[in-house]
């Protein structure tokens, strides 16, 4: 239906009454829509606000206010005594009418330009890790929530509302809250047994945007960078859109094979590293290996970034040492994350910068950083100074502890002679082991079909690495669950079993 409105034909804009949505919201949604597929040409006047209001049995208050809040948004004027009319601004933004034939097919129009850098990166990245919410079973990457004491940070967060408003609600500090930076640098030392100044510790939201910064500080493009292969997504995906050259070295029973990486791009710039917990298959990096790859990268004048994502959690009645508590070449940099420790949503994660690049990075960040949301950092901050992280820690060690257990002793019970899970000495996953024969890929699809995850290490890789096997989490699994779990993958396993023997 179309009517004649003393100016622009306006068709009968649909308004769904019984929606949520305002009236007023969505006539001006429908008017917005017509101005900007070109249906209202720039220039053109449209109905007055009383014969809109009649035509699309309307208020005329929310006639009014429709025109108001598109001209509010630069789509319409209004002018005194003439009407309302359409901007003649949108004449540059070839939204106005046109004939069709002078209008490119939709297909045809130019896709949005990326530069060289930024094509070239996307081509590369893989896909990261789901964290489903719903799996009932080996989720990777998610610390146990159930068990975080919300209660004690209500209250800590409730303190800090009631602080001075210019404390609270002011720009944050680039390189992160003082008081955090000092109890970050006082736990690490404690332990971790990181020997480093609060001015060498920055925060940042969260590991992922640490090692943005770091790739677009120290890499130019083409640079050579070493991966662990298998290794983490993640760091690999950011450091690549900094534009590094991926060098996929091998990991053994040593941690990643310095030789290999010398032979493959002894010109490396930098190498990153998961020494504590190698992410995936949870090796710990040997002392020797570690001290062959100080030296390596003191040769070529190249940086070491040791991502220790979930060293607190251990087993084996020691912590596993940091690569950065043996560096005398002052070429390790430390990053570390909240996201495993506490809660992912925190984001917060921090770098410790070897002293001969501080001054940089403070310049850097002073220049270049938004900085992090300062009722987080402060809230955190009490958390560590008062006790509490350490307290945290404690607990979820020794309940990680007992839920690696679990599934250790169903995988031995249930999945002899199909997957052989390995008992990891740290972090909050393991990985099991495919019996021949068995495709990871097709293990992991059926496996998520019955709300059971495991990721194939596959996944993490650059290259092939001739193993059939799933990165399996325990950290949120109750001993029941794993239970279910492994069962689940029994019958997975003896049902792809039985379909080779036909």
């Amino acid at each position: 239906m179309v009517k004649h409105a003393g100016g622009a034909l306006l068709p009968m804009l649909e308004i769904d009454r019984s929606s949520g949505v305002p009236i007023g919201h969505q006539l001006a949604s429908g008017i917005r829509n017509l101005i900007l597929h070109g249906e209202l040409a720039p220039g053109q006047r449209l109905p007055s606000s009383r014969t809109l209001s009649r035509d699309q049995r309307v208020s005329r208050t929310t006639a009014v206010g429709v025109y108001e809040q598109l001209a509010a948004e630069g789509l319409i004027i209004s002018k005194i005594g003439a009407g309302a009319f359409v901007s003649d601004a949108l004449e540059t933004l070839y939204v106005g009418k046109r004939d069709t034939a002078d209008r490119p097919e939709p297909d045809s129009r130019t896709p949005a330009r990326l530069d060289r850098l930024a094509r070239s990166a996307s081509e590369r990245y893989f896909s990261r890790l789901p964290h489903p919410t719903h799996s009932r079973a080996f989720v990777t990457g998610t610390p146990d929530l159930d068990s975080f004491p919300v209660a004690q940070w209500a209250r800590l967060t409730a303190r800090h509302w009631r602080q001075d408003r210019s404390e609270i609600l002011g720009y944050p500090q680039p390189g992160g809250l003082p008081r955090l930076r000092e109890a970050i640098a006082q736990h690490l030392r404690a332990n971790r047994g990181v020997t480093c100044e609060a001015s060498e510790v920055f925060v940042f939201n969260g590991a992922q945007d640490a090692f943005n910064w770091i790739g677009n500080t120290l890499l130019d493009p083409g640079d050579a960078v070493w991966f662990e292969n298998p290794g983490a997504i993640g760091a690999r995906n950011s450091l690549i859109s900094a534009g590094a050259r991926p060098i996929p070295v091998p990991v053994d029973d040593e941690g990643m094979s310095v030789a290999a990486g010398l032979e493959r791009a002894p010109d490396f710039r930098l190498a990153f590293v998961t020494p504590s917990h190698q992410h995936p298959l949870g090796v710990t990096m040997s002392m020797e290996r570690r001290f062959e790859l100080l030296m390596a990268a003191e040769r070529a004048g190249a940086w070491i970034v040791e991502d220790d994502y979930d060293g607190e959690f251990y087993y084996s009645g020691r912590p596993p040492p940091t690569l950065r508590s043996v560096d005398t070449t002052g070429r390790v940099i430390y990053v570390g994350t909240f996201s495993k420790s506490l809660f992912p949503a925190l984001r917060l994660g921090f770098v410790v910068a070897p002293p001969s690049v501080v001054d940089v990075f403070d310049r850097l960040a002073g220049a270049t950083s938004q900085g992090t949301a300062t009722n987080q950092q402060a809230v955190l901050a009490s958390f560590i100074e008062e006790g509490h992280f350490a307290a945290h820690i404690r607990r979820m060690r020794k309940l990680y502890q007992e839920r690696q257990t679990a599934l250790i002793e169903a995988a031995d019970e249930h999945l002899a002679g199909l997957m052989e899970v390995k008992r990891a000495e740290s972090g909050i996953q393991t990985v099991g082991y495919l019996a021949p024969g068995f495709d990871e890929v097709e293990v992991a699809r059926r496996a998520e079909s019955v709300e059971v995850i495991g990721t194939p290490i596959s996944r993490f890789c650059l290259e092939p690495i001739g193993i059939s096997a799933l990165a399996l989490g325990f950290s949120t699994c109750s001993r029941r669950d794993s239970l279910w779990g492994v069962k689940c993958l029994r019958t997975i396993l003896e049902g792809m079993a039985r379909e080779v023997r036909g």
